[in-house]
């Protein structure tokens, strides 16, 4: 089956998640994307345990279907290599600090000197502009000057950052379908284009409902721990033994949650009719809630609320959440075979009827195809000694 980017090459100079894992996703959808780091590698995230055979599992979990080549770009050899890599290649997908590729002479304005048609997207903490342009930005600084973190936490407690790399994750999406778009586009004009991502700028537009009531009416949302500043019933009740979440978030939902839980009277309650009525009355109505929750154990309550069709979920740990039956059922772990022996990865969520979405290769250790990637795309029969790989001098 043809992947609809089977003949899109990316050169992918980034480090840790934003970009890697945008590259990756590209990767999935079947182009070739090449990771250029120099001799010993530039990722940090390959130094963040746990480990695995020596394998960083952050590492792992943003590189499949990529392979690696080393290339010293500070070097005259290294940085003509890489200029021929461009003149062959769609897309271009770093980084670095705002200016350090203008500073290496390998920035849009040049490589557009090699291939008109070149996409470079550059993904950064603030982005190319504004006073904030040159400086680092990360992902718990994002969630932190986003917003996010002041109406993440409980309302008694500190504002606090979500579990997961949740800017960078959100960007990674960004970076495939600003991709995907400009591709497209160059389909229709035949040109090229710069593409400036910023984490603040991604996070900032993914504050959505929060902000749109701070824009619109100049309601300024609170920590609610896992309540919801406009809805309820629609957060989590502990139960006999676990906690679970439920999210009644209309009022035909309402009615079926109280009739599943044996209280049809509450469906008809002045205090309860509307969504606006609940809110004024979330403490009672909680109250109610809970102490009938209490007298079954979770699974029960999680089989009699979907039943009725209430979304409701157990508060899974990672482990239950990926041993799950339905995770297991829809392959969304996967068994590869990598240098350091057989890995387990997240699989990609892609699942098209006229689309097979599978990992071609594992995530690659550092210069594992320098030789191959030179030889096939440039023709080098003869290695130069100027090319270090790890192991081998190329």
């Amino acid at each position: 089956m043809i992947q609809p980017l089977h003949d899109i090459r990316v050169l992918d100079l980034s480090r840790v998640y934003a970009a890697p894992a945008g590259a990756m996703t590209l990767g999935d959808l079947g182009a070739d994307v090449i990771r250029v780091e120099p001799p010993g590698g530039s990722d940090s995230m390959r130094e963040w345990g746990p480990f695995i055979n020596g394998e960083s599992t952050y590492y792992l979990c943003a590189n499949r279907n990529k392979r690696s080549i080393t290339l010293d770009l500070k070097s005259v050899e290294g940085k003509e290599q890489f200029l021929k890599l461009v003149e062959k290649s769609d897309v271009v997908i770093e980084n670095f600090k705002t200016g350090t590729m203008k500073r290496l002479g390998l920035d849009y304005e040049e490589l557009k000197k090699r291939n008109p048609k070149i996409i470079y997207c550059a993904v950064t903490g603030f982005g190319q502009t504004g006073p904030l342009g040159a400086l680092p930005g990360f992902d718990p600084v994002v969630q932190a000057m986003s917003g996010l973190m002041d109406v993440t936490g409980q309302p008694d407690g500190e504002p606090t950052k979500v579990g997961i790399p949740i800017a960078d994750i959100i960007t990674s999406g960004y970076v495939a379908l600003s991709i995907v778009a400009a591709i497209r586009q160059r389909d229709m004009t035949g040109e090229g284009q710069f593409i400036d991502l910023s984490l603040l700028d991604v996070q900032v537009a993914s504050m959505a409902n929060v902000a749109s009531a701070y824009l619109n009416t100049g309601m300024i949302s609170e920590r609610k721990g896992n309540q919801h500043n406009n809805v309820t019933p629609y957060q989590v009740f502990q139960t006999g033994d676990y906690p679970i979440m439920i999210c009644a978030g209309n009022d035909g939902l309402f009615r079926k949650l109280a009739d599943a839980m044996g209280h049809p009277e509450w469906g008809v309650d002045n205090r309860f009719v509307t969504n606006n009525d609940r809110k004024q009355h979330e403490g009672e109505l909680v109250g109610l809630i809970e102490a009938v929750l209490a007298t079954k154990l979770s699974e029960e309550w999680v089989t009699i609320l979907s039943d009725a069709k209430v979304p409701v979920g157990r508060v899974n740990t990672i482990q239950q959440a990926l041993e799950q039956e339905q995770i297991m059922d829809r392959e969304g772990v996967e068994i590869v075979e990598h240098p350091a022996g057989s890995i387990k990865l997240l699989a990609s969520p892609l699942k098209h009827s006229g689309l097979n979405v599978k990992t071609r290769y594992a995530p690659p250790t550092i210069g594992q195809h320098t030789e191959e990637i030179l030889e096939e795309l440039l023709g080098n029969k003869e290695i130069e000694d100027s090319f270090t790989v790890k192991n081998k001098v190329i």
